[in-house]
């Protein structure tokens, strides 16, 4: 394919100028673009005709410029009325191509002479930009059997291109006309007679488009001279393979051209991106593609037709290149999807002066919005109002075709002011809207919509920021995604093993809170736990394992359940502590950790200190003073094997706060432990006790960005209001046993005034010590504790072995009924391990009468 005016356009040359004289030197720019997008049409749709018409003054399309044969050969009018009857004002009313056969095309003859000869076939494609109709495209072809599948996608590629020249060449409106030296549509009768157009002008080259054809199964591409020319590739030195094409594209740009030339990676549609090649010369050219995929009678993808253009206008100026510098750097810092949508807001909104600006990421079939800009509902179309139920709303994308539209085809949407869109997409942007999807490896990771409130003018300028942000956003946003997804699963792994709640307590109020460090994987080995004891107590303990990895985390997990074992169990706090410090000794880990654990007697008050390394509790008084308790203490867990550990006592006031914390709390870099430990007394005793967890929150105070682990636990010693009644019995291995505890448990009951359910009661303590003593050894102890209604039988023997119900009991059996007469009998019941043994306990609910202090004491006697 070889031309005559030295373009290298390969069609003969546009024979009609009808607007610009060889003087009009205003009109020349856009003339030029017309003229070399329409003389690429024979080249590769082998259309006899084409021609452009565009808007002119008044109700009409005016006939701007023609390439191929003559207008009057084929009866192109020069202009056509919209409120005709014509094929071009039907797709130009309707914004859709019309493909008319020679049949189709008899039923508008009858009409008037606005119409094709006999034997011929007419496509008319509507050229748009910025939401708005510039004109149509009009192809005319000798075969009267219309135009095939594949000619009418090349042509319709075309026809975006056709447009998107025209918007680049028309002035910062985007808009041919906007400026009345180079306004399109001369008069009916200089388009009627062509006339030769005027000689190779330079923008004629620097505007043409090239076209190709790709074959996906065998990666066969074929390319006409003009697509050859723009990649700098000399078509007797092209051998038809996709890798030469690639060889000449800049680096960065290549993710994006993989996902459109690798088999597979591209879904039936179209795709619209830029790039970039560089030249021999070392120069960058900007490069335009539009391209779509046919299928074969399977669906799958088979073959991918495409058209290139040049688009030197979206070089960006000095001014762009170093917002998008700083736009790169800003995101490369952004961890979270919440810092590159701020990102993203602060290089586009001021810059383009909008009004409105979202950024969501697309998560399946709907959109998840990350940022709005204003945050201020009332500023925002019902559409978005309605759905919005928490921080940002829900994209309402079934009210949102024209978005998802953009999203599937991956191109940006421009559209003006007046622009025909459904409500929740006019109301973001009246008086203009960029619709701008955000491309990551091969695909669109989110959307990035921008509004205007009054009449906005998209320049070339504004395209090329939008077409170099949005690359670096969408990547941002992936890794972003992953780094929330990795944040997401590290903080699902730290709350499974720390509590989900904490038990409510008699007599006081326990809160905690939780921060992860904000670098490294955001998991470490601070943990806390709230332990409810026997007779009334409660064991508070916080620790903390060295190091933020997920070894730490499985440590912490080891060391929280192996110290609530030790704890349940009965142990001192001294014996719990040692039994944990050894087990992380035989663990043969080079992690040690840090601990403080204190048990507490609910009813009397008595709080009992053991600390293993770890910064020192704090005590807030009723008085509301507050202090740092100086408890003795002993070495880090899983140091020495053999290490002792002291225990601190000290008594509490109802309305004492006892305050655990890590050290991440009262320790940084930049702040000393004893700084910090002052700081935390300080809020401690300003704050309101009456709400336990404000207190917790003042404690927290402004976290900013933390280099360690801060666990918080809180509790608020009120003291109990009704104390339990207890009475103790030890069982002598004697044949009446079992006799002499009913009889002291009756005694017991008449002494507290409870006269219901006796029967049941003894019935209780009858199976319970009977079963101690027919298959334990050792020492038996019954105990019994009133509390509120509820009277709680516990028998403690000295085998570890917990009793197991039957599951089939003969009907002549003697025995073995009595775990299920304990369970049938009790509102609940349950076995715990003691130390050297266990405890089988059964509550009973018993309305208490007025007990007699003096008959109790005889009786626990």
């Amino acid at each position: 394919m070889s031309s005559d005016d030295g373009a290298g356009v390969g069609v003969p040359r546009p024979r009609s100028d009808p607007v610009a004289g060889p003087g009009d030197a205003g009109a020349a720019r856009p003339r030029a673009a017309e003229r070399a997008v329409t003389g690429q049409v024979p080249a590769f749709a082998g259309a006899a005709l084409a021609a452009v018409y565009l808007v002119g003054e008044g109700d009409e399309l005016r006939l701007a410029e023609t390439a191929g044969g003559s207008v009057s050969r084929y009866g192109l009018p020069p202009g056509y009325a919209l409120s005709g009857r014509s094929p071009v004002a039907e797709a130009f009313q309707q914004g859709r191509p019309l493909w008319l056969g020679s049949a189709e095309l008899a039923a508008y003859r009858d009409s008037g002479p606005e119409a094709p000869p006999p034997g011929v076939s007419l496509g008319v494609l509507p050229l748009k930009a910025v939401g708005r109709p510039l004109g149509c495209l009009v192809v005319v072809d000798d075969a009267a059997g219309g135009f095939g599948d594949e000619r009418r996608g090349f042509l319709e590629l075309y026809a975006d291109q056709v447009a998107a020249r025209l918007q680049a060449g028309g002035g910062p409106g985007g808009r041919p006309g906007d400026h009345p030296e180079g306004r399109l549509g001369g008069r009916p009768e200089e388009a009627a007679v062509p006339t030769q157009a005027p000689g190779p002008q330079p923008a004629l080259d620097h505007l043409g488009i090239g076209s190709f054809t790709l074959t996906l199964s065998i990666g066969r591409i074929d390319a006409d001279e003009r697509m050859l020319e723009l990649v700098d590739i000399a078509p007797d030195a092209f051998d038809g393979l996709v890798a030469t094409l690639l060889a000449h594209t800049v680096p960065d740009d290549l993710p994006a051209l993989m996902s459109v030339v690798e088999p597979g990676q591209m879904a039936s549609g179209s795709r619209e991106l830029e790039f970039r090649i560089r030249r021999p010369t070392g120069e960058l050219r900007w490069l335009r593609l539009r391209c779509r995929v046919l299928a074969d009678a399977a669906g799958r993808p088979e073959r991918v037709l495409g058209v290139v253009a040049d688009a030197s206008h979206l070089r960006p100026r000095a001014d762009e290149v170093s917002r998008v510098q700083w736009l790169s750097a800003t995101l490369a810092d952004a961890m979270t999807v919440r810092d590159v949508s701020r990102a993203a807001v602060a290089a586009l909104r001021e810059p383009l002066g909008a009004d409105r600006m979202a950024l969501a990421e697309v998560e399946a079939d709907r959109l998840v919005v990350a940022i709005l800009d204003p945050a201020d509902p009332r500023a925002w179309p019902e559409a978005w109002r309605s759905e919005w139920r928490g921080e940002w709303p829900d994209a309402p994308t079934r009210a949102l075709p024209t978005l998802e539209t953009a999203l599937r085809e991956g191109r940006t949407g421009l559209w003006a002011a007046g622009a025909e869109l459904e409500p929740g997409l006019a109301g973001v942007g009246p008086g203009g809207l960029a619709v701008l999807p955000l491309p990551a490896q091969g695909r669109v990771v989110g959307v990035c919509v921008v509004g205007w409130d009054r009449e906005h003018a998209f320049s070339p300028e504004e395209r090329s920021l939008l077409t170099a942000t949005a690359g670096l956003v969408g990547q941002a946003l992936m890794r972003a995604h992953a780094y929330d997804a990795r944040h997401e699963l590290a903080t699902m792994l730290q709350r499974s093993l720390l509590p989900r709640r904490l038990p409510e307590l008699p007599g006081g109020v326990a809160v905690a809170r939780y921060l992860p460090a904000m670098t490294g994987l955001e998991v470490g080995g601070d943990w806390y736990d709230v332990i409810p004891l026997a007779d009334g107590r409660v064991a508070l303990v916080i620790g903390d394992v060295q190091g933020h990895s997920a070894g730490a985390a499985t440590i912490m997990g080891q060391m929280r359940t192996a110290i609530r074992a030790y704890a349940v169990e009965g142990h001192p706090p001294d014996v719990v502590v040692s039994h944990a410090n050894r087990l992380l000794v035989g663990m043969e880990t080079d992690l040690f950790a840090t601990c403080c654990y204190v048990e507490l007697d609910m009813e009397e008050g008595d709080a009992w200190i053991v600390r293993a390394g770890h910064p020192q509790p704090l005590l807030r008084h009723p008085d509301g003073t507050a202090e740092e308790v100086a408890a003795e203490g002993g070495p880090p867990l899983g140091v020495l094997g053999e290490a002792e550990f002291p225990i601190t006592s000290v008594g509490l006031a109802p309305g004492t706060v006892v305050a655990l914390m890590t050290d991440g709390l009262v320790e940084s870099a930049s702040l000393p432990l004893e700084e910090g430990t002052r700081r935390v007394c300080e809020a401690l005793a300003a704050a309101d006790p009456s709400d336990a967890g404000r207190v917790a929150d003042a404690l927290l105070g402004d976290p900013g960005r933390r280099d360690d682990d801060v666990a918080l636990l809180l509790l608020r010693y009120d003291g109990m209001k009704v104390r339990p009644i207890r009475a103790g019995w030890t069982v002598w291995r004697l044949p009446d046993a079992v006799m002499h505890a009913r009889r002291f448990t009756a005694r017991t009951l008449r002494s507290w005034k409870v006269t219901q359910d006796v029967d049941v009661v003894l019935l209780v303590v009858s199976e319970l010590v009977t079963n101690a003593l027919l298959h334990t050894h050792g020492a038996v102890r019954l105990d019994l504790t009133l509390a509120g209604d509820r009277l709680r039988v516990a028998v403690a023997d000295s085998s570890p072995r917990a009793p197991a119900k039957p599951v089939i009991v003969d009907w002549e059996a003697t025995g073995g009924r009595g775990i299920l007469l304990v369970e049938a009998v009790s509102a609940a019941w349950g076995s715990v391990p003691v130390s050297g043994g266990k405890q089988v306990w059964s509550e009973i609910v018993v309305p208490p009468g007025e007990p007699d202090p003096t008959e109790a004491g005889a009786a626990a006697g």
